[in-house]
């Protein structure tokens, strides 16, 4: 009945639903749908303009033909104005997150529809854009535009449930049910109403308000060693969705004098990867989206538990990997506004590391509320998700604002996650992390009160012949041999990482999984053919890190 692995959000499955991907036409052309009109994958051939027209022509299937008709949107970069039938349906802002319109009164049941979306791309940096650059080149890379996510019509009753939000702990799961139904007296459901429940297949269970607890016995708890997951069926009137969740908990304890990060109430270090999900063929979204199943076993094969989404949100498959797979995720904001290099990464890596509050008010307010409304909608979009346990808000004073401030937005928001309020250097007073980044040398490392974090180090470049995306290439600091990167991460390690874990470093993010572009820094070529470390040694680094721990525990 439900195919979670088809569906474009595994963890929210209907029986009722028609992908809209693959042809398309496009400024003239055929175009590949969800590929961004820049990559190979997409087959567009020529300049993307700024302003973009998509056509779709489709028919609804037979099991439409009642009820109302949801259309959906994973993604579209940057500004999208959605018609269907010559009819206006909507308008929506920023390229990286999902939005939907109900079609019901606009869609023909017997004919033929007609879908136009017209998408304007112009990198404006009022919206957040990642590390996209028209001129790419060095860690700036080949910007996307237009549709790059998974569109889709899903068929619903007249009353449905719109959405879950879904607590878990360490004994049962918090459920929050949103329905579209108006016969709501506060949370209280009518007598002939009511939401059911079945976890895993078993005994249904049935609740008449929108708001309840669901105790798990024997409750089997979820971790990168062991990523159980619970299916959760949730049934309403006509409607009927499948979940999951899994059981955990992530949160700062003191342990033995020193506040540590703890999964499950149990101290973890987190060995880290910088992942920043470019893919040669799609650019933004690989070719077959088991690549990202593939990423993080092949982490998981060096020891690394969690992964560092860096400035960029994935579509939905890729955060179920990572729950069923088992990885931890830290999760970026997507930044807006301008980068300067020599203000925000080279004075600030050579020694300029502090910097006034006052520095960073001078915003724009347009940009300031766009940032705050997408921050938050980003915890909406992705609060289901198992494997995130950690935001970065801000990266290298990137659009850096208010932190503070926004850190006591979104922490009050989602309580459920930690937060690096300053990745890098320009902290203020509010964050759950002393947050560092450490390239070019390895330091003495000084934790303080606060968990530090070394969120962004090493970055050792190493080219592999046959498998350059270009024949210029950027790094921080050339080797020239497999043996050679592999030495200079222990080294790292042995005179940065293993001394301070005793004093309370609590995580470490490489830079990084893969090259991306003209970057060379990764731990596999670009391709994903090589893999540019020793395997064992990688996986005995691992091991020895959280051995060191495991003393001072």
């Amino acid at each position: 009945m439900f195919n979670r692995e088809y569906c474009p959000t595994p963890q929210w499955v209907r029986e009722n639903f028609k992908l809209l991907d693959g042809e398309w036409e496009f400024e003239g052309q055929k175009i590949k749908v969800p590929y961004p009109p820049e990559s190979e994958m997409s087959g567009f051939k020529g300049k993307v303009p700024e302003n973009m027209t998509y056509k779709k022509t489709f028919s609804l299937p037979e099991k439409f033909k009642t009820g109302q008709v949801i259309l959906h949107f994973g993604a579209v970069d940057q500004i999208a104005d959605v018609f269907l039938n010559d009819v206006f349906i909507g308008h929506h802002e920023g390229g990286y997150l999902s939005f939907s319109f109900n079609v019901t009164e606009e869609i023909k049941r017997d004919e033929e529809n007609v879908l136009v979306v017209k998408a304007t791309d112009t990198l404006s940096h009022k919206y957040p854009y990642g590390k996209q650059r028209k001129n790419r080149g060095g860690m700036w890379y080949t910007p996307v535009s237009g549709i790059w996510k998974s569109v889709w019509i899903e068929s619903v009753p007249e009353e449905y449930i719109k959405s879950v939000r879904l607590t878990p702990d360490l004994y049962g799961v918090y459920v929050e049910v949103n329905l579209s139904t108006k016969h709501l007296d506060e949370y209280a459901l009518e007598e002939d109403q009511k939401i059911t429940v079945k976890i895993n297949g078993g005994e249904e269970k049935s609740f008449y308000e929108t708001d309840f607890y669901i105790r798990i016995d024997e409750p089997h708890l979820w971790s990168p060693d062991d990523p159980y997951l619970y299916d959760i069926e949730f049934s309403f009137m006509e409607d009927k969705v499948l979940s999951y969740f899994g059981l955990r908990t992530i949160e700062i304890k003191k342990i033995r004098g020193k506040n540590r990060v703890c999964l499950n109430e149990k101290p973890i270090f987190l060995q880290g990867i910088l992942d920043q999900g470019y893919f040669p063929e799609g650019i933004y979204v690989p070719s077959d989206k088991k690549a990202y199943d593939r990423d993080i076993l092949n982490m998981k094969e060096l020891g690394i538990n969690m992964l560092r989404k860096h400035i960029k949100i994935e579509p939905p498959y890729f955060y179920y990997a990572a729950d069923k797979l088992g990885i931890l995720v830290m999760q970026d904001m997507v930044n807006n506004g301008p980068y300067e290099y020599f203000s925000e990464t080279i004075a600030p890596t050579l020694t300029f590391k502090k910097r006034p509050d006052i520095y960073f008010r001078h915003v724009d307010r347009s940009r300031k509320e766009f940032f705050i409304r997408h921050s938050k909608d980003t915890l909406d979009e992705l609060y289901n998700c198992t494997c995130i346990v950690m935001y970065t808000i801000f990266n290298e004073g990137w659009g850096q604002f208010e932190s503070d401030r926004i850190y006591d937005t979104l922490k009050e928001k989602d309580p459920t996650r930690l937060y690096d309020s300053t990745s890098g250097w320009f902290a203020q007073e509010r964050s759950d992390f002393d947050s560092e980044h450490i390239y070019f040398h390895n330091e003495r490392l000084r934790p303080k009160e606060r968990p530090m974090l070394l969120s962004e180090c090493g970055g050792y470049s190493y080219g592999v012949k046959g498998h350059l995306f270009h024949k210029k290439v950027y790094g921080y600091g050339a080797v020239r041999s497999e043996k050679e990167l592999t030495e200079k991460i222990i080294l790292m390690y042995r005179e940065m990482v293993f001394p301070a874990i005793a004093e309370g470093l609590c995580g470490v993010v490489y830079t990084q999984l893969s090259d991306v572009e003209e970057e060379i820094n990764g731990l596999y070529t670009y391709d994903r053919k090589v893999l540019k470390v020793d395997a064992d040694k990688m996986k005995k680094l691992s091991k020895k890190v959280f051995d060191v721990l495991s003393v001072h525990v």
